[in-house]
């Protein structure tokens, strides 16, 4: 890889995953590396139904309702 693509690689990653690179700068400080990945609770209002049926699909196929949600959540941004 020329030194031109090593930049050109290294500034998309700092654009599609800048905390990465925080977390390089925080090991520089720290020599710990903190988590570059958090997840956040938040708080929504679905139909009580609906939720419900949700949730047994979920148990019934092994899925992880949060990751599910998130595949979708990408997919509506475009994203992946």
């Amino acid at each position: 890889m020329s030194s031109n693509e090593f930049l050109e690689t290294a500034k998309r990653i700092i654009r599609e995953r800048p905390e990465v690179f925080e977390a390089l700068l925080e090991y520089e400080k720290t020599k710990r590396l903190p988590k570059t990945t958090y997840r956040q609770r938040i708080n929504l209002t679905i139909n009580s139904s609906l939720l419900k049926k949700f949730k047994r699909h979920c148990r019934e196929k092994s899925i992880n309702m949060s990751r599910l949600i998130e595949t979708h959540m990408r997919e509506e941004l475009n994203l992946r």
